[in-house]
C-alpha cells in the first residue's frame, strides 16, 4: 500500500468538515446509514457553532493507497495546535469559500504550512451556490500562489461536485511520507492530540517518523521525561482500530495508561527508551494570552470544577490553571487560555459536559513590571495584584501584529475602529481587485476588547483578522479597584488605559449600580484609584414605615421609635457587608 497523509487549511465555515464527509463517502470509511453531516467533530458545540475545536485524524482507504487526514481548527486561537499537525503530514489542501475569498487567518496557516514545506492544492469551494465568485477567487489564489489557473480545483463539498476528481489528483500531487532514521531500532513519534478514558488514560494521537511502536514498547515523553508502556497501538477510520505495529509514515494512537496530569504536551516527541533519536524539532510551551477567573456558583461544587479542568487539561494541553481565593466569590480558579474562544470553548464544555454553573470575570492579559532600580521583572496576569502606585517601576504589555483584509468600501470605518482601539496603522495595500489588506500594530489589551465582534460588525461581516504578537511595549494603564460598601472587591478590579479611566469608571458603577439590590442599609459603589475615588454611586436602603401601626396620639411616641429606627441603621451601616450574588458577575462580563 502507498501512503499519503494530508490535511486541510480553511477558514471557519468555509467548508472543511463537510469536505471531510465527502472523502469518508467516497473511500466507503463510513457505511451509508452511519452518516452524519461533520462526522469528525465529534462534539454538540463544534457542531452547533460549525467549528472544528479538536484535531481528528482520520484513516480512509482509496484504490492502492491509504490516506491519513487530520481535520485541523481553523481559528487563530490553536494556531500552535494547527503547526503541529501540519508538521505531521506532507501536503494541504487550501479550501476558500467561492462567495468570500481568501481570509486574513487562512494566510496565516498557509504561512505556516510554506514553513514545513508542504505540498499545496488550492481549491474552491461552494461553487453551487448563487452568490459564488469562483473567477474573481481564483485570480486571489493565482496571485497568492503564484500557480496557475487550471491548478485550482473547484468543488462543492455539499453536494459533492468535483470531490472525486480532487480526491484522485490528491494522492499524485501529494508526496509520500519518507523516515530520516532507518536503519536504527529507535522510534520517533510527534504528539499532535490527545484523548482520556477513565481505564486506559491518556491516548496520545501520533505520527511516526522513524521505526516502529509496538505494544509493551517501553517508552518516553522526550521532554517531560515521564516513562510508560505502550498498551495499544492503532488507528481511527473513524473509531479506534488497534493493530500490532504503528511504522514509520503512519498516523494512529498510542494507550499510554498515564493517569497522571500534566505529564506530556502537543508537540512533545515520543522515543524508545535507550535509544536516543534526536527530538523532532518545533516543540514549545503553549503561552496563555488570556487570563480570566472561574468559580463555581456553590462552593459545594469547587472539586467538581478542579476534576472538570483536570479533566479537560488532558485533551487540552494549552488550557492552565491555578487554585486562587476570593472574599466575596470564595475558592476558585485562574485560568490561562490561548484567545477569547478558547475562554468561550472551555467555560461552554465545562457548563454542557460536567453540569457547572459558573462564575467568570472579565478576561485579562499579562503585564510586566520592572523594578527601575534593580532590572528585576514580574509578570502580573491577575488585577488585583497590580501596584496602586508604580513609582519606581515600569509597566509594559504585549503588542500585536495585525492583518485585515476587507473590501474598501469598509475601509474608514475600520480606520476608525483601529484609532479607537490605539492601533498604528503600518501599510495599506491592494490586496486584490476588491479587497485591501491593512497592516497594524496595536496592544493585545484593545485587541481583546470586543476588537473581532466590532470590526465584524461595521465591516458588515466582510473583514477578517489574523494576529501575531511582536513585543512589549510600555503600557500607559492605571489600576483602577471598585468598592462596595466600601470594601475592595478583588473580582471586579481592572486595569485601564489613563485615557479611558474616568469613562470606563463611570460605566462601570453605573451598571453595578443597576445590577446590585437594594439593602436595609445605603450601599456606596465607588471607583478609585491611586487612593483617589473618581466615581461613585449610592444605592438607597430600603424603608420600613416603623411608625404605621400608630394612629392618634403624641408626635413624641413616632419621634422616639424614628430615633430608634436611625440607631439601628446606623449600627447596621458601620458593619454592613455586601453579597453579590453570581448572576451580578455574569451580566458584569456579558
Amino acid at each position: 500500500m502507498k501512503w499519503r497523509n494530508f490535511s486541510i487549511i480553511a477558514h471557519i465555515d468555509h467548508g472543511k468538515s463537510t469536505l471531510a464527509d465527502r472523502f469518508l463517502e467516497l473511500t466507503g470509511t463510513i457505511e451509508p446509514r452511519q452518516m452524519q453531516a461533520q462526522v469528525l467533530d465529534s462534539m454538540d458545540l463544534e457542531r452547533e457553532r460549525g467549528i472544528t475545536i479538536k484535531m481528528t485524524p482520520v484513516r480512509m482507504v482509496y484504490r492502492d493507497y491509504v490516506l491519513n487526514l487530520i481535520d485541523t481548527p481553523g481559528h487563530l486561537d490553536f494556531a500552535y495546535e494547527v503547526s503541529r499537525s501540519l508538521k505531521a503530514v506532507e501536503g494541504a489542501l487550501l479550501l476558500v469559500d467561492a462567495t468570500r475569498g481568501v481570509q486574513a487567518q487562512t494566510l496565516s496557516v498557509l504561512a505556516a504550512a510554506r514553513a514545513q514545506g508542504l505540498r499545496i492544492i488550492p481549491v474552491i469551494n461552494k461553487i453551487d451556490l448563487n452568490s459564488a465568485r469562483p473567477q474573481l477567487v481564483k485570480t486571489e489564489l493565482v496571485k497568492l500562489l503564484n500557480c496557475r489557473p487550471e491548478d485550482i480545483f473547484e468543488i462543492s463539498a455539499k453536494t459533492g461536485q468535483g470531490v472525486a476528481g480532487l480526491l484522485a489528483a490528491l494522492v499524485e500531487k501529494i508526496p509520500p511520507p519518507t523516515a530520516e532514521y532507518i536503519s536504527t531500532n529507535g522510534a520517533r513519534a510527534l504528539v499532535f492530540d490527545f484523548d482520556y478514558s477513565n481505564h486506559r488514560g491518556l491516548i496520545v494521537y501520533v505520527r511516526i517518523f522513524d521505526g516502529a511502536i509496538r505494544p509493551d514498547d517501553k517508552l518516553v515523553f522526550a521532554v517531560s521525561g515521564e516513562l510508560f508502556t505502550c498498551l495499544e497501538v492503532g488507528y481511527l477510520a473513524p473509531t479506534r482500530q488497534p493493530q500490532d505495529i504503528l511504522s514509520a509514515g503512519e498516523i494512529g494512537y498510542i494507550i499510554t495508561g498515564i493517569k497522571k496530569l500534566n505529564r506530556a504536551k502537543v508537540g512533545e516527541t515520543i522515543l524508545k527508551v535507550n535509544r536516543p533519536l534526536p527530538l523532532i524539532p518545533g516543540y514549545t510551551e503553549p503561552k496563555p494570552m488570556v487570563w480570566a477567573s472561574l468559580y463555581p456558583a456553590s462552593q459545594n461544587d469547587f472539586n467538581l470544577l478542579r476534576q472538570a479542568l483536570a479533566r479537560l487539561n488532558l485533551s487540552d494541553a494549552a488550557l492552565s490553571f491555578e487554585e486562587e481565593a476570593v472574599g466575596i466569590l470564595g475558592r476558585g480558579f485562574r485560568a490561562g487560555f490561548l484567545g477569547l474562544l478558547h475562554l468561550e470553548i472551555v467555560t461552554e464544555r465545562l457548563r454542557r459536559e460536567h453540569g457547572l454553573k459558573l462564575v467568570v470575570t472579565a478576561p485579562s492579559i499579562s503585564f510586566c513590571l520592572t523594578d527601575r532600580r534593580t532590572g528585576q521583572s514580574e509578570i502580573i496576569y491577575a488585577y488585583h495584584l497590580f501596584p496602586d502606585e508604580l513609582r519606581e517601576r515600569t509597566v509594559t504589555e504585549p503588542y500585536a501584529l495585525t492583518e485585515i483584509l476587507t473590501p474598501p468600501e469598509y475601509l474608514s470605518p475600520i480606520l476608525v475602529l483601529l484609532q479607537e482601539h490605539e492601533a498604528k496603522v503600518l501599510a495599506t495595500e491592494n490586496w486584490s481587485e476588491n479587497r485591501i489588506i491593512l497592516k497594524s500594530e496595536m496592544p493585545l489589551r484593545e485587541l481583546m476588547r470586543h476588537f473581532f465582534d466590532v470590526l465584524k460588525s461595521v465591516s458588515a461581516g466582510f473583514a477578517s483578522l489574523s494576529y501575531q504578537l511582536i513585543d512589549w511595549r510600555p503600557a500607559p494603564v492605571v489600576k483602577l479597584e471598585i468598592l462596595i460598601a466600601e470594601e475592595v472587591v478583588p473580582a471586579l478590579t481592572r486595569v485601564v488605559p489613563r485615557r479611558r479611566l474616568e469613562l470606563e469608571a463611570e460605566a462601570l458603577v453605573e451598571k453595578l449600580k443597576e445590577l446590585l439590590p437594594r439593602e436595609l442599609f445605603v450601599v456606596k459603589i465607588q471607583a478609585r484609584t491611586g487612593g483617589r475615588i473618581i466615581a461613585a454611586r449610592s444605592i438607597s436602603a430600603l424603608k420600613k414605615d416603623v411608625t404605621g401601626y400608630l394612629y392618634g396620639g403624641d408626635i413624641t411616641r413616632k419621634r422616639k421609635l424614628w430615633a430608634k429606627q436611625a440607631k439601628g441603621k446606623k449600627r447596621l451601616q458601620a458593619r454592613a457587608r455586601v453579597n453579590i450574588s453570581p448572576e451580578v458577575f455574569l451580566k458584569l462580563a456579558q
